[in-house]
């Protein structure tokens, strides 16, 4: 098989980028070990900067997202038992949107489906090969045969523990890397949202987060040890911890309900450097992991396949133009950069850390009050939150 661009992973960043390039002419083949049932199962984030917005509507898949989705003008911190508003609106004249990443993955399939994309879920055993001449290629076992694809390019959508990164030499690729001594355990239940926006809440028992998915469907998540027992919270145990630490407020009015999907994530922040080595492009969560306290993950996903869509749509349109495919690295790394600065702080911000001291419990809480007192302040992190120009 001869294609232009073959794309490893078919998660929103690999199906946005083939997307993008289809309405340009440009060919692409996507390869996906899990089933397609199982892409569309996970659960993950759905906060969406702007940005991230106008690309979905720039690749023709925003219809059901700008019908569905929630459009955030702010959303509250709360410590000391009180909640205080950033007003995204005012310091910025930006909001973000709340719609599942579950829910962009789908439109994504549905449209790459409707204009006969070549996407080949269950490839196993995928291999990069050749990238040392002007045709890598990808090989790949299906149905006990195998295929192999040759192409101009190849883009490593494929995740944390994908290949591609991976195929990158050891002497060449550098590594940056910073694990929590936490996690996440989330809960996903079809009740009523506690509030209109999101609610971020310092505690010292731990951080909690009150999300949303729809008007109908809550998501919340709690700080636990990275190594708790799952089995061990059953839905009222989670329910009677996220309502200790929530204002009273909000813990009075929580609606609570059997848990749709239950899991613990643990967070870390990752960074490998370059993102491209030769034909090879490292995109979205293959050349980066932010803890999701920012809600980084899926947009910088999104910045990634930003520049590396407009990088092979000019050497497509331009005569094999190759001044953006050098710069692709270095345009995404200055974005990434300050993303991670960004989620690194929100996170340290708002968790409860096991070496805390008391000179640290002070300083945590001097930063939170210097926020709520601070417009300055505020404007900072609405303006990182809402997400930083490409």
């Amino acid at each position: 098989m001869r294609t232009q661009v073959g794309i490893i992973g078919s998660g929103p960043s690999g199906l946005l980028l083939s997307q993008l390039l289809h309405l340009q002419g440009i060919d692409t083949v996507v390869l996906e070990r899990r089933t397609q049932e199982y892409v569309l199962g996970r659960i993950r984030a759905g906060v969406l900067e702007q940005g991230a917005v106008d690309m979905l509507r720039e690749a023709k898949v925003a219809d059901r997202l700008d019908r569905e989705g929630l459009v955030h003008d702010g959303f509250d911190i709360a410590f000391g038992g009180r909640r205080h508003r950033i007003d995204l609106r005012k310091h910025t004249g930006k909001a973000v949107t709340v719609y599942g990443q579950t829910e962009i993955t789908k439109d994504l399939m549905d449209a790459r489906a409707a204009a006969g994309g070549n996407l080949v879920y269950e490839a196993e055993n995928v291999q990069i090969e050749d990238l040392d001449c002007g045709t890598p290629k990808l090989t790949y076992t299906k149905g006990g045969e195998n295929h192999e694809v040759v192409c101009d390019f190849i883009a490593g959508c494929d995740g944390f523990r994908g290949i591609s990164r991976r195929t990158i030499p050891d002497n060449i690729l550098k590594t940056h890397e910073r694990v929590y001594p936490f996690g996440w355990l989330g809960i996903l239940a079809d009740t009523r949202p506690v509030s209109d926006e999101l609610i971020y809440v310092n505690h010292w028992r731990g951080f909690a987060l009150c999300s949303m998915r729809s008007p109908t469907r809550s998501r919340y998540y709690i700080q636990c040890a990275f190594d708790e027992n799952l089995e061990e919270w059953t839905d009222d145990r989670i329910w009677d911890e996220l309502r200790v630490r929530l204002p009273d407020a909000a813990a009075e009015s929580i609606e609570m309900g059997p848990s749709i999907e239950k899991s613990i994530a643990p967070l870390r922040s990752f960074v490998a450097e370059p993102m491209r080595f030769g034909r090879l492009f490292l995109a979205g969560d293959a050349a980066h992991i932010v803890p999701p306290t920012g809600a980084k993950g899926l947009n910088l996903a999104a910045s990634d396949i930003h520049y590396l869509s407009q990088a092979l749509i000019a050497h497509y349109a331009e005569g094999g133009r190759m001044d953006l495919i050098e710069r692709y690295s270095e345009n995404c790394l200055r974005r990434i950069w300050k993303a991670e600065r960004f989620s690194w702080w929100m996170t340290n911000l708002l968790h409860k850390f096991p070496d805390q001291n008391s000179f640290d419990q002070g300083v945590q809480r001097a930063e939170l009050d210097y926020l709520t007192e601070s417009e300055a302040a505020q404007a900072a992190l609405a303006e990182n939150y809402v997400g930083l120009p490409y």
